[in-house]
């Protein structure tokens, strides 16, 4: 029986229940717990050394307004690039391909930044939806155009993140297809094949990274607009 290319991205069940609640939860065992030794394993310090770096660079154009973002941030980015990566495995499935899921990450934390705007600094929030200097004429036009592409945001935020992880997937599954096809017809293109895909998987975990940092990274340019 010939499955097809986008069942890869349906939700598992086991006896008619849905994984992805164990799907999600999964990435949390993975990373060790802090421990009250004055001395931790190499695992424990590259951890720490990577949160405080990344730490450091998100909240850098953030005035210690939005310092009250960074376990927030953090863990969202930690748990973003755990699944992505996560999900190049075999057998695996990758939460962040439904569209769904990423809405519901990218709406209540944009809504957020928005709500912080107007309760701090309610002008400015609304001075972003229309420029300084801007002719009378055009006045209504541009409010209309800036508040549809504030309310773009999310949406832009979660299709992003699924595209880039849907298409990465559909064409490891092409490529990884073609190849066993390939492999008792024409052995030597077969090879090239399966290098072409060894490229294309290297790249995928750079993606994957690249797409949990950038997520985060718009969510923190959206909160410095409003702190």
């Amino acid at each position: 029986m010939t499955l097809s290319f986008f069942d890869q991205f349906a939700s598992p069940t086991l006896f008619g229940i849905p994984l992805i609640a164990m799907a999600l939860a999964l990435p949390w065992i993975l990373f060790p717990s802090p421990s009250s030794r004055w001395l931790n394993n190499r695992l424990s310090n590259l951890q720490g050394w990577f949160i405080n770096r990344f730490t450091q660079q998100l909240l850098l154009p953030l005035n210690l307004g939005g310092h009250k973002w960074a376990v927030l941030f953090t863990s969202l980015m930690i748990f973003l690039i755990t699944i992505n990566t996560l999900g190049l495995l075999p057998y695996t499935f990758t939460p962040t391909t439904q569209l769904s899921m990423n809405l519901g990450f990218a709406v209540p934390l944009w809504l957020a930044t928005v709500i912080v705007g107007l309760r701090t600094q309610p002008t400015h929030a609304l001075g972003h939806l229309l420029p300084e200097g801007t002719p009378t004429p055009l006045i209504p036009v541009l409010i209309i155009i800036e508040t549809i592409s504030l309310f773009i945001r999310p949406l832009a935020l979660g299709v992003r993140l699924t595209a880039n992880l849907t298409a990465g997937h559909l064409l490891i599954q092409l490529i990884a297809t073609a190849a066993m096809v390939l492999l008792p017809l024409m052995p030597m293109v077969a090879i090239l094949t399966a290098t072409l895909l060894f490229l294309l998987t290297l790249l995928e975990i750079a993606v994957a990274m690249i797409q949990a940092y950038v997520f985060v990274l718009l969510l923190s340019l959206y909160l410095q607009e409003n702190v």
